[in-house]
């Protein structure tokens, strides 16, 4: 057993002693499904704190002969895999994290001497009459240990794509790398599998990669792995349940990463949220605001105003295929939302092709940052004033929501235009920005003889007294007399039936004198 080669399963021992775990151990089966196939080499990118690194861990406990590690798995899910007892500590195993290396070095090729160093100090351990050169290619002596032991690698290595985030402006120094990882692992018979892990998917130059012989698993694509790189919707509300927290509240906070069929939360954020008891921005806190701050700031035409419209939960649409999966090289706005979908800034859904802002916690993000650029007045004052309109709509005063709301299109007629109700919409999502904290606000929701503009449905627990639904109906170049009489004649209430009262808003915009009127009724569901 070294600190690299055939390492024991501390880590994991770790894992499992904590207060909280959540068993990711068939992760295990779909892994060993790839061994020893053209499917074994897996390059999984996912924003930090998703517990990349504990499933690395995991793998390298159950793979590594270097322990043993039954005791640990026999009580998890895959000790019912078939497979289980085939692979349980029967390979040889180099288990890296590669910022280690880099930060101990002043460039890549010192990076890659200290990693070829260390690991062939390892070998040294098990066949000290052997000379392990490390001024050759890595892989002779990889081709030479496993000639000695006739036992294939499982090759585990963490933050995979330092080098790209750290020496993002050195092309030479990212294809040496890029060059090394091909040289070492690609077509070798000593390599089992390989298991990558980053942020970042594989850089590409031109139309090619250099390592194009892994199959990524991204924020972008649907995989069979995606279940078992976070929690999923069923584990989160598991463990709310045997911890006493609300579920729908964890929801609105760290749900919205939708991969597939699957719903993706992070699991820093929600094991924090239990152990402290509350709700809070956890996963942001493990990087500084600016580093979403420096990428919505650049001045890429359409950007500011998709980052507006996002903020509106409004998905916008993205094309993802021009990225070049390195974090300097933009071309258009598309690159720089397809790197915010990496980081986990951003939700992508795979089936439309479109972006949002995927949960409290993150929006909470983009209101700081969108205030440190100084590049969004408008829209932060609207966000601040947010709390305002929503108590002032509480009350019924129509003048003052008609002069707020006309106050917010007038500041961003940059972003809008004043000829369509779509163009009303974003106004009254941003300008309620803050009603989010009470209410789930759903657009176009189907309810008696039609669709609600805008519903504002009390979150679960909410005061209703305090926080009534409110059916809010949109109207271009027409009264707001006649939202009203739409809300009614339409039934649109209907859906709200579990509910004693309603606020009923309508909302008119003229189109000659850019004027807006508000009425808002107060009614009992019972009169419907």
């Amino acid at each position: 057993m070294g600190i690299y080669l055939n390492p024991g399963n501390e880590r994991f021992s770790q894992a499992l002693n904590s207060d909280i775990y959540v068993d990711k151990s068939m992760l295990i089966s779909v892994t060993n499904k790839k061994l020893n196939t053209e499917q074994k080499y897996i390059c999984v990118s996912r924003p930090r704190r998703f517990g990349k690194s504990m499933n690395l861990g995991m793998l390298a406990a159950y793979y590594s002969m270097g322990c043993d590690s039954k005791k640990m798995f026999d009580d998890l899910f895959v000790s019912n895999d078939e497979s289980y007892l085939q692979y349980l500590n029967k390979f040889n195993v180099i288990y890296i994290n590669m910022q280690d290396f880099l930060s101990g070095s002043k460039n890549v090729d010192d990076m890659l001497l200290l990693m070829k160093k260390f690991i062939l100090k390892d070998f040294k351990k098990v066949y000290s009459d052997t000379e392990w050169d490390s001024d050759i290619n890595l892989s002779f002596n990889f081709e030479e240990f496993y000639d000695k032991t006739k036992i294939p690698f499982v090759i585990l290595i963490d933050e995979w794509d330092c080098v790209m985030r750290e020496h993002m402006k050195d092309k030479e120094a990212l294809k040496t790398y890029l060059d090394f990882l091909r040289n070492w692992l690609k077509d070798k018979s000593y390599v089992a599998l390989t298991y990558m892990t980053g942020i970042l998917p594989i850089k590409k130059y031109g139309t090619h990669s250099a390592l194009n012989m892994f199959r990524e698993y991204s924020m972008i694509k649907y995989t069979e792995l995606n279940r078992y790189i976070g929690f999923t919707n069923e584990e989160v509300e598991m463990l709310c349940e045997k911890y006493n927290m609300d579920f729908d509240d964890m929801k609105s906070w760290y749900n919205g990463y939708r991969l597939g069929d699957t719903d993706i939360y992070c699991p820093n954020s929600v094991v924090c949220s239990i152990s402290e008891r509350k709700f809070d921005d956890y996963w942001v806190e493990t990087e500084t605001y600016e580093a979403l701050a420096q990428y919505i700031a650049m001045n890429f035409d359409g950007l500011h105003d998709t980052i507006e419209k996002l903020l509106a939960q409004q998905p916008q649409p993205v094309n993802t295929r021009t990225f070049t999966n390195d974090m300097i090289t933009f071309a258009n706005k598309d690159d720089i939302l397809t790197l915010l979908i990496h980081l986990g800034y951003l939700g992508y859904n795979s089936d439309n092709k479109t972006i949002y802002i995927p949960n409290k916690e993150i929006a909470d993000e983009f209101v700081v940052s969108m205030q440190a650029t100084g590049l969004w007045k408008e829209t932060i004052d609207t966000v601040m004033k947010s709390r305002k309109l929503l108590e002032d709509t509480l009350k019924g005063d129509n003048k003052a929501v008609s002069k707020a709301i006309e106050k917010v299109h007038e500041g961003n007629s940059s972003v809008i235009n004043y000829n369509n109700e779509q163009s009303l919409r974003f106004i009254i999502l941003i300008a309620y920005y803050y009603a989010r904290e009470h209410y789930d606000i759903i657009q176009e929701m189907p309810s008696g003889k039609g669709f609600a503009d805008i519903m504002f449905i009390p979150k679960p627990k909410t005061d209703t007294e305090a926080y009534p639904p409110m059916v809010v109906e949109l109207k271009w170049n027409q009264s707001a007399e006649t939202a009203i009489s739409q809300i009614k004649d339409r039934n649109y209430p209907a859906v709200l039936e579990s509910f004693d009262r309603v606020l009923l808003v309508g909302i008119g915009y003229e189109k000659d004198g850019k004027k807006h009127q508000c009425i808002i009724e107060k009614c009992q569901i019972n009169d419907f």
